[in-house]
C-alpha cells in the first residue's frame, strides 16, 4: 500500500521555487503534471491510473512561513539520482543540509538533504545502496 497520495507546500516566491523543484525532481523521474502562474504540480509519467497524477504541488502564498522542520523526502531510484538531485538543487539556489552519502537509518539508506529557497528541508533517498 502507498500511504501518501499527495502533498502541498507553500512558498513565498513561486518562480524561484519553480526552478528549484524542476531542477531537483526531474532527475528523479518526476514529470510536471500541471503549471499555473501561482503553482506547479509534479507527478509520475505512468501513475497507477494512467494519467499524470499530482503527488506534490507547490503553491505561492504570502503566508508561507519557512520551517526547517518541514521535511519532504523524495524516493530516488539509484545512488546516481540522489547525487543528481543534490547537484541540481545547489545549482538552482538550494542550500546544502547533508551531502549525498550512506546514513545510519538502516542498511543501504543513501540520501542527500537540501533546503529549498524558502527554507523547507527536502531529501532524496535510495534504500538499496551497496554497503
Amino acid at each position: 500500500m502507498q500511504l501518501l497520495d499527495h502533498l502541498s507546500l507553500t512558498v513565498r516566491d513561486i518562480e524561484r521555487a519553480r526552478g528549484f523543484y524542476k531542477a531537483v525532481l526531474l532527475p528523479l523521474g518526476a514529470v510536471v503534471a500541471y503549471e499555473r502562474e501561482d503553482a506547479i504540480g509534479f507527478g509520475e509519467r505512468n501513475s497507477p491510473r494512467g494519467e499524470r497524477h499530482t503527488y506534490i504541488s507547490i503553491f505561492q502564498s504570502a503566508q508561507a512561513v519557512p520551517d526547517q522542520r518541514r521535511h519532504v523526502c523524495f524516493r530516488a531510484g539509484s545512488v546516481e539520482q540522489v547525487k543528481a538531485f543534490h547537484r541540481a538543487g545547489l545549482a538552482a539556489g538550494g542550500t546544502d543540509e547533508g551531502e549525498p552519502g550512506l546514513r545510519n537509518y538502516h542498511a543501504g539508506y543513501y540520501a542527500a538533504f537540501l533546503l529549498d529557497p524558502d527554507g523547507n528541508k527536502v531529501e532524496a533517498a535510495y534504500h538499496d545502496a551497496e554497503v
